[in-house]
């Protein structure tokens, strides 16, 4: 345990000390992958915490998002006060809304329906003058926090926004550990391990399952509203299954189960992504990404069933002295 929480340590160091290595790429790229490890976080409470695998978790994160652009005004400064829980409640309440209705299927029925609320909203976004159709919006001014008259936070410098993202992601990850070890954390962890069992056992599975539904949906609207605030726009590929599909891949690479396997997961794959495309090191191949980023995907699944947080454990296993075999 205590080898986790410095593990834990460590990392949040360097991400600290990181924009004092490197410039301004190195910050937005860190600032970015930060932002779809939030994301990844929301999708492992369902996932690796519930066993609810869901393929509208890019409904959440480009529904926030959105909120974020059309409620800001264009000429003056929104305050994060409320334009960040807006965001995010918007975010949850749809979550509770496709939740309300998916969780009464279960299996490839509840991943299909979840699939489709979250083609509904892309097409919503996507095909009417509501989120500006396929060219998005932009984020003229961003919010800031503001407290008699003297401005505290203003996201519109990028290392502010990169240490507020920080912040926003050390939040999370400590919510969610905290949750983990509640009743409410071992409930999750029992239906995701035997739900038949639980219902036998006097709990009512439905609700449990409802509330993680919404709660995913709000951190994944969190790491909406925050993309969409660094960026400074947003378009409908935020909604698209594809990204979707990129987080589950991000928490399977990582290792199902862990919340530390959720963050590194993100990174992983962020890193992937930027080496495949580097032309410096692959040159024309780099045309291909998505090629040779499938087939290290493909060899890290099989090769590492746990994902990279299973690598630790194994090192153990091998550092550890074989027990004696006692005679019979």
């Amino acid at each position: 345990m205590n080898g986790r929480l410095a593990s834990v340590a460590i990392g949040v160091v360097a991400l600290a000390l990181w924009p004092l290595a490197t410039g301004s790429f190195g910050v937005d790229f860190v600032a970015k992958t930060m932002i779809y490890a939030i994301l990844a976080l929301s999708l492992e409470l369902l996932v690796g915490t519930t066993g609810l695998v869901c393929f509208g978790q890019a409904a959440f994160f480009g529904l926030a998002g959105y909120v974020a652009v059309m409620l800001s005004p264009q000429a003056d400064a929104a305050s994060l006060l409320w334009l960040l829980p807006a965001s995010v409640a918007i975010a949850g309440a749809y979550a509770l809304f496709m939740g309300a209705l998916s969780l009464r299927t279960q299996g490839v029925y509840f991943i299909m329906v979840t699939l489709a609320f979250a083609q509904m909203a892309y097409y919503v976004i996507h095909d009417t003058p509501l989120g500006g159709g396929t060219d998005g919006i932009y984020l003229y001014v961003k919010p800031v926090l503001a407290l008699g008259g003297a401005t505290l936070i203003d996201l519109d410098q990028p290392l502010v926004m990169y240490y507020f993202v920080l912040a926003s992601l050390v939040a999370v990850f400590t919510f969610l550990a905290l949750l983990l070890r509640s009743r409410f954390g071992r409930a999750l962890a029992g239906i995701k391990a035997n739900e038949v069992r639980m219902r036998a056992a006097g709990f009512s599975t439905y609700p449990y399952k409802l509330a993680a539904f919404a709660l995913s949906g709000a951190i994944a609207g969190l790491a909406g509203f925050l993309f969409a605030v660094k960026d400074g726009f947003v378009n409908p590929e935020l909604l698209s299954w594809h990204l979707s599909g990129a987080v589950l891949i991000m928490i399977i690479l990582g290792g199902l189960g862990h919340l530390r396997g959720a963050v590194i997961g993100a990174f992983a794959y962020a890193l992937l992504q930027e080496l495949f495309k580097s032309e410096a090191i692959f040159g024309a191949f780099a045309k291909h990404w998505l090629l040779g980023m499938g087939l290290t995907i493909i060899a890290c699944v099989a090769l590492l069933p746990r994902g990279l947080i299973g690598i630790a454990d194994r090192l153990k296993a091998r550092r550890r002295p074989a027990q004696p075999v006692e005679a019979t």
